[in-house]
């Protein structure tokens, strides 16, 4: 019958359902691989804020993936369309070399010595009664000091001119006797010896009164150093001795000691490998300044000269002493003080200049890198090191007034490498403007073209 199933005809398996699952599964696959290879390409190509990749080539590129097609890609490898860059510049410091003068100093540790010291000595004995002066005052040479009893000194200046009228009395009376013989000669009234005999006592007396006259000023003088006087200008010591105390001029102590403050010097030690120089400077009569600084070197006490260099070198220290003399007027230099000297030897006119930090010792020397402004470029110069200056060094020969010289940075430098400034402003900053407003532009239309499919 009809409805009997023939055993030949099987029903089919179904193998539908499977390969509908085998295609979702690729094309999943497919879709996953597409989407890591656009990650992949945005990530490599991409532009970096602020890098010249967002450059002109960026707006071209992204005009030309705006359109549809294979052509699309091509603004991402163009010039300045987000290739792949090399390595950064460096941020570098830079310092222009200057021309000035430069002034060769001699740097040394001094001791303050005054250029006078006197101990004040009564030169007559006696009692002191009186003291003129305070401990520490400033005193002007022949200014009275102390008194010492003029008593003695008197008596004595008395006598003396007493001895001395009495022997001017006898020569007066003598040369009278001697005027009358030599008439009575004339006359042949008296013998001739006796006329030389009163000639002789005449010379006699004579010689007598200029004894007295010596002794009498002697007294006189002695009178005087009954008060004792300063003998050099300067500042009193303390007192060593009080009123009333017998002194005399084998005192030790004396009464004081002065002082000399202005003008006031400075010794100090010249290694022997400048003296050279220094003697050239003085045979040239040279006036060197000198300049007197504290323990800090942070201020100036006294400003002078050069003064004098010692005979000879110290075989013990290789140095040679010499001074230097300032005026002091507002006395900020003390005897013994230990200050900082500073003596100018000479002066270094338009030096080439700069910092200490912008030369470098290589194997071939010391160099500095130059800077190209236009091509943002370094060059390497090799330069001879001169004299220093504070913070400052000189540069003798490599290098010109106005160049410039990294001073930072320099440690990750070559020869011929770009670098990039401190004001610089990074390099396609603007293009990256241009190239994000181009972007802004083409994001409603691909919005539209979106919404139109």
């Amino acid at each position: 019958m009809d409805s009997t199933v023939s055993p030949n005809k099987t029903p089919n398996p179904p193998t539908r359902p499977k390969k509908r699952s085998k295609i979702i599964g690729s094309i999943i696959a497919v879709l996953s691989m597409i989407a890591l290879g656009a990650l992949a390409w945005y990530l490599t190509h991409r532009t970096p804020q602020g890098a010249g990749a967002a450059g002109p080539g960026a707006a071209a590129g992204a005009r030309g993936g705006a359109g549809a097609g294979p052509g699309g890609g091509g603004g991402g490898g163009g010039p300045g369309g987000g290739g792949r860059r090399g390595a950064p510049a460096t941020t570098v410091g830079v310092a222009t070399a200057e021309q000035v003068d430069i002034p060769v100093t001699l740097e040394a540790l001094g001791t303050v010595t005054p250029a006078a010291v006197a101990t004040v000595r009564p030169q007559v004995s006696g009692v002191l009664q009186k003291i003129n002066f305070t401990e520490g005052q400033i005193v002007k040479a022949g200014q009275v000091l102390a008194t010492i009893d003029p008593r003695q000194s008197e008596i004595a200046l008395l006598q003396a001119t007493g001895q001395r009228q009495r022997d001017e009395a006898q020569l007066e009376n003598a040369r009278l006797l001697l005027s009358r013989y030599r008439t009575l000669l004339e006359q042949d009234s008296i013998a001739r010896q006796e006329v030389d005999t009163q000639a002789a006592l005449v010379r006699q007396l004579e010689a007598t009164v200029k004894t007295d006259t010596a002794a009498e000023n002697l007294a006189r003088l002695n009178l005087s150093y009954a008060q004792v006087k300063a003998p050099i200008s300067g500042r009193v010591g303390l007192r060593t001795v009080d009123i009333g105390n017998l002194v005399s001029s084998g005192d030790a102590n004396g009464i004081a000691v002065i002082t000399q403050f202005s003008p006031i010097d400075v010794e100090f030690a010249v290694p022997q490998d400048q003296v050279p120089e220094l003697q050239g400077r003085i045979a040239q009569n040279a006036k060197l300044p000198a300049t007197a600084l504290d323990r800090t070197r942070s201020s100036t006490l006294a400003t002078g000269r050069f003064a004098a260099l010692d005979n000879q070198v110290d075989t013990q220290t290789g140095t040679v002493r010499a001074k230097a003399r300032f005026e002091n007027a507002d006395n900020k230099l003390f005897p013994s003080q230990f200050v900082n000297l500073r003596l100018e030897v000479r002066t270094i006119e338009d030096a080439v200049v700069v910092p200490v930090n912008a030369i470098r010792h290589g194997a071939n020397g010391d160099f500095v890198y130059v800077l190209n402004p236009q091509a943002k470029t370094v060059a390497l110069r090799t330069v001879t090191r001169g004299q220093a200056f504070g913070d400052k060094v000189q540069v003798a020969t490599g290098l010109k007034a106005g160049e410039q010289v990294i001073t930072e940075g320099a440690d990750r430098l070559k020869d011929g490498a770009k670098v990039t400034l401190p004001g610089d402003r990074p390099q396609g900053a603007a293009g990256g403007r241009q190239g994000g407003q181009g972007a802004q532009g083409e994001r409603p239309r691909r919005q539209r073209e979106g919404s139109t499919q």
